[in-house]
């Protein structure tokens, strides 16, 4: 079960990559989703729409971050947490 831990980690930081790609797979098959929506507002100018997507994009990595934190304390039992 330790060996798990980087493991985790790596599937945690694959996150951030996979919405990155999102924008790139959304305008290119011309797939409706968070990514397309970001980059109408960026064509648009549309300063609040971008700056709500890009914080729902930061929660959803903070949540995962978090998520991939707590699961340390259950595959790894050298990990405490206080």
């Amino acid at each position: 079960r330790p060996a798990l831990v980087p493991l985790l980690t790596a599937c945690g930081l694959t996150l951030g990559r996979l919405v990155a790609g999102a924008i790139v797979i959304e305008h290119l098959f011309g797939l409706p989703g968070l990514g397309q929506l970001a980059l109408d507002a960026v064509r648009a100018r549309d300063l609040p729409l971008l700056s709500g997507t890009a914080l729902t994009v930061a929660g959803l990595i903070a949540t995962v971050s978090l998520a991939v934190d707590l699961l340390y304390g259950a595959l790894d039992p050298r990990v405490r947490y206080r």
